[in-house]
Order: structure tokens, then sequence, then C-alpha cells
């Protein structure tokens, strides 16, 4: 973890769902950088969650680790409560990064295996949302952020349920953001493109191949991209921004489909 850089979310309270590692780690360290107090979820991940936490605490910054299974919307709202009273009673900025991606065909795909990606991807969105929105109505307002996809706009093979639920988490955004405003809180996404990952480039050679030529920008994205757009969407930057789809692809979505 690098020193803060600007503290444009020095004493605020964010809560992280899915840090345990990959883009959530990233997040969690960023928001921390610029002088935010971080919730780390995890559900698995327990020790990379806490390698985390540590790395925050060893730069000067302030992190705890909370598990909790997100599937179960109960344990969401609990998830929420419990981050705000680590937070001294507020929470200023959520982030919805637990997802699942998993691959197949749609033929194929039972109803058991739609609704596994269905209520990871989408459900806790809804229910974390609706718990923080109330906690951020009661103080000044705040940031409700999720990790949606370019493959809401653009299915892959073998994802339909993923960019299915993930289309879903980018509507929900515009109408959260519809419905809370009248709380000052703020709901958008950001839909990441290919985000690279210890061994990817090893176990899937060609896709990492065809991202390089279609991305304008030729490389593949890194977590820190990823947790730049969520700092900024939770700072005062964009406090007037709200409803919106931050694509993060190195410009992948700009290349014409035909």
């Amino acid at each position: 973890m690098s020193e803060r850089r600007y503290g444009l979310l020095n004493g605020r309270v964010a809560l992280v769902t899915g840090a345990g590692g990959g883009i959530g780690r990233g997040i969690a360290l960023r928001f921390a950088e610029e002088g935010a107090a971080v919730a780390l979820h995890c559900r698995t991940a327990v020790t990379a969650a806490h390698e985390t936490a540590a790395r925050i605490a060893d730069s000067g910054g302030r992190a705890t680790v909370l598990t909790a299974e997100l599937t179960d919307p109960s344990a969401c709202r609990a998830l929420v409560r419990e981050a705000a009273r680590w937070g001294g009673g507020r929470l200023d900025a959520l982030v919805n990064n637990a997802a699942v991606q998993p691959v197949r065909d749609l033929p194929g795909m039972t109803a058991d295996e739609w609704r596994e990606v269905v209520d990871t991807n989408l459900t806790p969105v809804f229910a974390c949302t609706q718990a923080a929105a109330e906690v951020m109505r009661d103080a000044d307002g705040g940031s409700v952020t999720h990790i949606a996809s370019v493959e809401a706009h653009r299915p892959a093979p073998g994802h339909a349920h993923y960019s299915a639920s993930k289309a879903a988490v980018v509507m929900h955004a515009r109408a959260a953001a519809l419905e809370y405003g009248a709380w000052d809180v703020r709901v958008n996404t950001v839909s990441p493109g290919l985000i690279d990952r210890p061994g990817l480039t090893e176990t899937w050679p060609e896709g990492v191949n065809r991202w390089h030529e279609s991305a304008p920008l030729r490389r593949l994205g890194r977590p820190q991209d990823i947790a730049d757009a969520c700092v900024f969407l939770a700072s005062p930057l964009a406090s007037w921004i709200t409803g919106q789809d931050l694509a993060v692809d190195g410009g992948v979505s700009a290349r014409p489909g035909w």
C-alpha cells in the first residue's frame, strides 16, 4: 500500500464486499489510501482479507474484516449494521463487489446454476444497498457503487447467467439512484473490462491476446484501475453524478461491433 494520495475520502467510512482478493482488495486499499476507514467483507477468503487489513493498519489506516453469506438478505442487513457500528454509527460509501463468474453453456444450464449466479451477483446488491441507504439517510447521505461488467452490454459465450445478472445490476443502480436521490444517496456502477490476475495469461492466452488486439489502450486492466473509478464516485468530485455506468475497459466498448 502506497502513501495516501489526495485525501479524497478523509474521515469517511466504507464497506467493500468481496474484499478478500483481486478487485475487492484493490478497492479496499485505494479507499484506505484516500483516508477512508474500510470494513472488508469476505465469505471464505478470510486470511487474505486479514492480510489486506493488516497492510492498511501498517500504513496508518483503519480497517476491519467482517464475514457474511450474502445470498441471505438478512445477513446482508446485519453486515451493513455491523460495518456502521464499527464506523461509529455512520457509513459513507458502499461498494457492492462480491460476485461469481462461472462458465456454462446456456442450452445445458440448469435452473439451479442460474439461481446461484443471480442469488450471488444480484440479490446482495439489492439487500446491501437497501440497508446502507437507510444508514446514509440518517447521516449526510452517501455513495453506493456496484461493480458490474462490460458483459452487461456485450454477452460472452458461456456467460449468459453472468451477463444477465450484471445487466440487472446496472439497471438496479439507475432505479436506486432515482428512488434514493431524495435521501442524498448516489448510486452508480463501474463496469470493468478484462482485469489481469495471476496466471490469467498462462491459462487463457487466446483471450488475453484478443483483448490486447481489441483494446485501444493495448493492455489488460488492473485492480487499481477499477479502484480509482470507485474512489472517484465515492468522493466529493462526483457529488452530482448518480445513476451512471462508468466503463473502465481500456476503450473496448468504444470499438464498433461490426
